[in-house]
């Protein structure tokens, strides 16, 4: 068994921010933060009060996390950026609503005595002697401290309240993970019993010390546990101070999905009902449990059940059968051809999901070359009228600026230079295209040329086709290329521009030139004669597509998305060479193209390179961030090795900048969580000029003086398949569906004559929806019984408590 939680975040777009430039706007973005963790940075949306960002991001946490915090940030390109203010949001305000958090909310002021973060080690013991009550206060470290100084460290101390009386341990200069093993001692003065409250401060020569974050426990507390191990820091407490709006606001959705994964026999029964879904005969369609299932399913709820249900599928090598038995469904109950997966239906998403899950590494083969191109040469282009800036373009010439049309005549040929590569790549990828969606997309053709085969129906069976892949995987990735990790960061409003433009062509040549002239973009129209050519080359295409031969099994891997070989991640670091002896820091980062795969990272000088230096994956033991401090350089991260012999080595890698370290991050974490004898702490500084730079530790092998995170992943379309997880979400769909279930088909006996007026459903095929239904829920009520079981496991374990400190 085991425990998995989640967060899925989407930061909207934001509303009334402050003015921080002298051009009366801002330019914002937005960290986003896990407890003491960074985990995403949205791009800068520049020039803007009311930001839209629409950035949306899965991680993966330890279960003990407590707190969600977002940041919004002025960029100044000169100095320091500018704090605007932040949201906090407690694990119990995320999972007060079981939906989670969708709303606006009031950004407040960042206090920097309530910005603490990080943890101290403490032992307290009661002791009494002749002379009454003393308490004694085992003072050990601290880790992961806010760093107060510009150094980015601090100078930190620890002051104890007993009562009216307080006592102080020494100060440790420039650390943030502090180590006083100093024993206080305080004696109980008349009066009511007093909580103890111990207070981290960081000491400053000049002015006020600043606070680092406090501890408190009551009377009770001392008097039957007394505290012994690590503690979360706290804030002074104080109510929240709402800024009244006056810093603007977010509009977040958050939502917290914490689970139990039971053992694989638990969901066997369950899982084995889906496949017998859509292996059954065709007329067993309308009355399948995967058919009462869909029914169950609205929303949000749609989107994250396709893709659970089409890796679950894949894990069983019958990902094809499974889409094909939606389209049946799909395309049976469909009456006008061209409504038909214009609807976000259980189908439409599970095919969408299917293409991420398998044919990413096809998009990047097909698109990045251009959209590269489009980022990196920041060409103006513009056809609409009401939107040409004819300022923007700048003309060595005494002629003076363009007219509109030359305005337009220059974009369309900027428009179609890139337009051009782009159809070329699609028309010619039908070799690369992954051989289980080539499959899928000749099952639809088939079932839609079966539903529709009148003559003046014939396109339906290729816009069935190219609705996915050109309006729904290509167009949205041309869009939006950060969101397919085409690119690492948003593009600027003038590439955005450009990249709307060209979704658009594409688009228009995905519905086969069906809408061109039609609607409000006539100003599209220069563009017509080549999407008019490029809409002939798609019908073949699409055949050359579906002419494919083989069977699923062979298409796709069972419980792999990504071959072990397969490289998941690579790009240009700076990687620190080993132990430098004399060179300066900066001189000891060498630039070096990395490669990472499920078996090795690996490192050459450019990608051309031949020779490589590997590191098995296998060997790694922590990933995890570096100080800033530790080399005075930023975005830095280390991979923590073992070799044979049980000895540690560490490796400095610099990424680009924080999106950049954490995808690293969460890569290397995901490629290396099988390992073994995983490190639970670590140092985050380096070992340098013989001492350690975070903890002042002056032996090499000290123990880590801060926790691991190899917990915290960023979800991703490569991520591995996990039948049970997915089984798990699945009856966690049918939990809330389940009342309606048994109502609708179980215990009104009066219900058959409305099921049939709604449905159209015979006697025969109700009977048969009423012993899915049936089945299901036995299926249901033996998964509570094993849930309740764990549960019971857990309290027991509770209550015996850990076994020592």
């Amino acid at each position: 068994m085991a425990k998995t939680s989640s967060l899925n975040v989407r930061v909207v777009e934001g509303r009334a921010l402050p003015a921080k430039d002298v051009s009366g706007s801002s330019d914002p973005y937005c960290l986003v933060k896990v407890d003491d963790e960074v985990v995403a940075r949205t791009a800068t949306v520049w020039k803007s009060l009311g930001p839209f960002w629409g950035e949306e991001y899965t991680v993966h946490l330890p279960l003990d996390f407590h707190q969600l915090a977002f940041y919004v940030l002025d960029e100044d390109t000169v100095g320091h950026d500018d704090i605007i203010g932040k949201i906090l949001l407690s694990k119990e305000a995320i999972t007060a609503d079981p939906r989670g958090i969708d709303s606006w909310i009031n950004l407040s002021r960042v206090d920097p005595d309530a910005e603490v973060q990080g943890e101290i080690c403490l032992s307290v013991q009661m002791l009494e002697d002749g002379r009454g009550r003393c308490l004694r206060c085992h003072v050990l470290q601290a880790r992961d401290l806010a760093p107060r100084d510009i150094s980015g460290t601090s100078d930190p101390f620890a002051r104890v309240f007993w009562g009216s009386q307080s006592l102080e341990t020494s100060t440790i200069k420039k650390t943030r993970f502090p180590h006083w093993d100093e024993v206080l001692e305080l004696r109980e003065m008349p009066g009511a019993p007093s909580p103890l409250r111990v207070e981290l401060w960081d000491w400053d020569m000049v002015g006020k010390n600043d606070f680092l974050g406090m501890v408190e426990f009551s009377p009770k507390t001392l008097q039957q546990k007394p505290p012994n191990g690590w503690f979360r820091l706290l804030p002074f407490p104080r109510a929240e101070e709402d800024s009244g709006g006056s810093l603007g606001a977010l509009r977040l959705k958050v939502r917290l999905i914490e689970d139990c994964v039971l053992p694989s026999q638990c969901y066997q029964p369950l899982v084995e009902l889906l496949m017998e879904s859509v292996l059954g005969p065709a007329e067993e369609d309308t009355a399948s449990p995967l058919a009462l299932l869909e029914e169950l399913t609205f929303g949000d709820c749609r989107h994250d059940l396709a893709t659970k249900l089409v890796k679950l599928f894949l894990g069983r090598g019958l990902a094809g059968r499974f889409l094909d038995y939606l389209t049946r469904r799909e395309v049976a109950r469909t009456m006008d051809p061209n409504t038909l997966f214009r609807s976000n239906s259980l189908a439409s998403k599970s095919m969408e999901q299917f293409m991420k899950l398998v044919g990413m590494p096809y998009l990047h083969e097909v698109l990045k070359p251009v959209i590269s191109r489009v980022f990196e040469e920041k060409k103006y282009m513009e056809l609409d009228p009401s939107k040409m800036d004819l300022g923007r373009t700048r003309r060595i010439s005494f002629k003076g600026a363009p007219s509109e049309e030359q305005m337009r005549e220059t974009s369309l040929g900027l428009l179609t230079g890139y337009l051009g590569p782009i159809v070329d790549a699609i028309m010619g990828s039908v070799g690369r295209c992954p051989p289980a969606m080539r499959l899928a997309f000749k099952q639809l053709h088939r079932r839609v040329e079966e539903r529709f085969p009148q003559a003046e129906h014939q396109d339906v069976k290729y816009l069935a086709i190219s609705g996915f892949l050109f309006l729904r995987f290509f167009a949205p990735a041309i869009l939006t290329p950060k969101l397919f990790d085409l690119r690492d960061q948003h593009a600027d409003p003038q590439t955005s521009r450009s990249l709307l433009l060209l979704a658009k062509a594409v688009q228009s040549i995905g519905n086969l030139g069906q809408q061109l002239g039609q609607g409000k973009e006539l100003w599209m129209a220069p563009l017509h004669p080549f999407l008019l050519q490029s809409v002939s080359r798609v019908r073949d295409f699409l055949d050359r597509l579906v002419d494919v031969d083989g069977d699923e099994g062979a298409a796709v891997p069972a419980r792999a998305l990504v071959p072990p070989s397969a490289i998941v991640r690579e790009g240009y670091l700076l990687k620190r060479k080993d132990e430098p002896a004399s060179l300066a820091t900066r001189f000891a980062f060498k630039k070096r193209y990395v490669w990472l795969s499920g078996e090795t990272l690996s490192f050459s000088k450019s990608p051309e390179w031949q020779t490589r230096h590997s590191i098995p994956v296998s060997h790694i033991r922590a990933v995890e961030r570096v100080d800033e401090g530790a080399f005075q350089l930023p975005h830095v991260m280390q991979v923590v090795t073992q070799d044979g012999a049980g000895a540690l080595h560490t490796t400095y890698l610099q990424c680009k900048n924080v999106n950049d370290l954490n995808q690293w991050l969460s890569a290397l974490r995901k490629a290396s969580a099988p390992n073994p004898d995983k490190l639970a702490a670590c140092h985050p500084g380096a070992f340098r000029s013989a001492r350690w730079t975070c903890c002042l530790q002056a032996e090499r092998s000290a123990a880590g003086c801060s926790r691991t995170h190899s917990a915290v992943t960023l979800g991703d379309w490569s991520d591995p398949l996990n039948p049970d997880a997915e089984a798990q979400t699945v009856y966690r769909q049918l939990l809330l569906g389940r009342d309606q279930l048994r109502l609708k088909f179980l215990e009104d006996s009066n219900m058959d004559t409305t099921l049939e007026a709604d449905t159209g459903a015979c006697p025969e095929v109700l009977a048969r929806q009423r012993a899915a239904a049936a089945r299901l829920l036995e299926v249901l009520e033996d998964l509570d019984h094993a849930h309740e079981e764990f549960q019971q496991q857990e309290r027991v374990k509770a209550a015996l408590g850990p076994l020592g400190p």
